[in-house]
């Protein structure tokens, strides 16, 4: 038996997170992994992805400037676009990740890690050995979440492509179609379009439904003037592999397309159902609900979760943000000091509800932080909503020909601050973080009337915007 203060079930970047917070502030802590070090993120996500969406918006981008559109000679290489993918994800290598675990004093622990009860985990490795890990203050549940496959008939013996299959992909079909109109399926439906396949998007609910309403119509005409078919309120009824290795769909409404893939991406499942839940009174497979520190609620305090296993925010960097919070709280519990978990506390992870950032990197990019225009006044927020075409303004015209894009922030009327703040346009997502300092900082409007644009750039959206307001 081998004891730390704290075990970390899962080494993607949250688990990683927590555990250096953990050993920073002075307590051992060792890592579980059952695949690779670094994670979802790493290999199948975040970083393979941008990397494949990366290629197609530089040629975009200098085909909008005269003198550097003359100069592009050709279309993209899809087979470097591909490579440069594999040395994004580390060509499915995790030596660099354990590399650093060791360089940070963190013990990993290879295999399936389970709860075996209170403050106890069972790690089975991959020859079947068994290695019991104890924790003398907490077990830190960081196994994130995977796609969700629904109950579509003949859709999981389809075997269609999930967000892994389709960012490790060694070949890009000649047809795709897309289960899906959220965040993966927008951006892989950008991504295979300009590597050259022919997509068709089933978007039920929409083209990123939850963000403000002119996000989702700005980049569905983008997809259809890339020639995707985009299908609003499209749902499959069936879905059948053929012989030949095709992919048969067939909607509700009865009719049939063809794909030679099918990308499913529709949602998320949270990975617990397998890692012992049950023997501490817990629910295989659902979603673990936490208090602001983490904390597990349903447990007498040593058990946490962190990441997407939570549900509050299924984004890398919030999990990350989380992995902080709930290291630097175990270690001040541990050491009997006062936990600072009010609002905007050390460690509380209060952006989660407040100022969540996100970039979709479609064509063109959104950039989000705090709540929508609905959401705000769902919220009960008297607001008022103020919008501003980016093609006005002087810096747009200098970034590129043609510059189409559109800004919205949205005022709390009461504080006179900033609590939504929506951006759609051509290389917008550098723009946000001062957004998102405007929302966390909770800036007054007459004070952010002092914060100076340069010119000329397309931040000055923000004088426009206060301008527009009033001020």
């Amino acid at each position: 038996m081998t004891t730390y203060d704290v075990v970390v079930i899962g080494a993607g970047p949250v688990g990683e997170n927590a555990a250096d917070r953990i050993v920073q502030g002075g307590l051992t802590a060792a890592i579980v992994e059952r695949e690779l070090v670094g994670g979802e993120c790493s290999y199948w996500a975040c970083m393979p992805t941008k990397a494949l969406l990366r290629s197609g918006a530089a040629l975009r981008a200098a085909r909008q400037v005269p003198g550097a559109r003359e100069a592009v000679t050709g279309e993209l290489d899809v087979a470097a676009v591909l490579r440069r993918r594999d040395s994004f994800a580390s060509n499915w290598n995790d030596e660099g990740q354990v590399s650093w675990l060791e360089s940070a004093g963190i013990p990993l622990y290879r295999g399936h890690g389970r709860i075996a009860g209170a403050r106890v985990v069972e790690v089975t490795g991959a020859d079947g050995s068994t290695t019991t890990l104890t924790a003398r203050h907490a077990v830190i549940v960081a196994t994130g979440s995977s796609t969700l496959v629904p109950d579509i008939d003949g859709l999981r013996d389809a075997k269609p492509w999930t967000s892994r299959e389709t960012v490790a992909a060694k070949e890009v079909p000649a047809r795709l179609a897309v289960i899906g109109g959220g965040v993966v399926a927008s951006e892989m439906a950008t991504a295979f379009s300009e590597l050259g396949s022919s997509v068709t998007m089933l978007a039920r609910d929409g083209v990123l439904h939850l963000n403000e309403p002119f996000v989702g119509e700005r980049v569905a005409e983008s997809l259809r003037e890339k020639g995707v078919s985009v299908r609003i309120g499209a749902e499959a009824g069936s879905v059948k592999r053929n012989d030949d290795g095709t992919v048969s769909i067939t909607l509700t409404d009865g009719e049939q397309l063809d794909a030679d893939e099918l990308l499913v991406a529709i949602g998320r499942t949270p990975n617990t159902q397998d890692i012992g839940l049950d023997t501490v009174g817990l629910k295989p497979g659902g979603w673990l609900t936490v208090d602001s520190t983490m904390r597990v609620l349903e447990t007498d305090g040593w058990l946490y979760a962190a990441g997407d296993v939570n549900r509050r925010v299924l984004l890398t960097h919030q999990g990350k943000y989380q992995a902080r919070a709930v290291g630097d709280a175990i270690v001040a519990r541990a050491k009997d000091e006062p936990v600072d978990d009010g609002e905007w506390g050390r460690h509380a992870a209060t952006a989660d509800e407040r100022a969540v950032p996100q970039v979709v990197f479609t064509d063109p990019e959104v950039a989000s932080v705090g709540l929508t225009a609905a959401k705000a006044e769902a919220a009960g927020l008297r607001t008022r909503v103020v919008d501003y075409d980016l093609a006005a303004t002087a810096g747009s015209a200098v970034h590129a020909e043609g510059y189409r894009g559109h800004a919205r922030m949205v005022v709390d009327e009461d504080r006179k601050v900033i609590v939504g703040f929506t951006l759609v346009g051509p290389d917008v997502a550098e723009m946000l973080h001062a957004a998102t300092i405007a929302v966390v900082g909770e800036v007054p409007l007459d004070r952010l009337w002092h914060a100076v644009p340069a010119f000329p750039t397309v931040s000055e959206v923000w004088l426009r915007l206060l301008e527009a307001y009033g001020r």
